[in-house]
């Protein structure tokens, strides 16, 4: 099961004893805060907890697998996100 958007600002907001607004006011800056810095190019670490970061895609060789043909794949960006150990614990169970 998971937990979607609404549910995890109402078990924030009762965690923290915040509104549910102000929990869903925070919890957009983090994400707005989160963009910004990997856009930039710098990773966002919260110790114990995870880190995310921008790694470097190197261009490819790829196959359109409806015809076969090769393709090149630009370079790029993607997202990296390390769980933290107090993450790792948890899903141990």
């Amino acid at each position: 099961m998971s937990v979607n958007r609404t549910e995890l600002v109402q078990a924030v907001a009762a965690k923290a004893g915040l509104s549910n607004a102000e929990t869903d006011k925070a919890l957009k800056a983090f994400q707005e805060v989160l963009v910004e810095q990997l856009a930039a190019g710098e990773s966002v670490t919260i110790p114990g907890f995870l880190a995310v970061a921008r790694a470097d895609r190197a261009a490819r060789t790829g196959i359109n697998p409806q015809t076969g043909e090769k393709l090149e794949i630009p370079a790029g960006y993607r997202v990296k996100i390390t769980a933290g150990s107090a993450l790792k614990r948890a899903a141990q169970g």
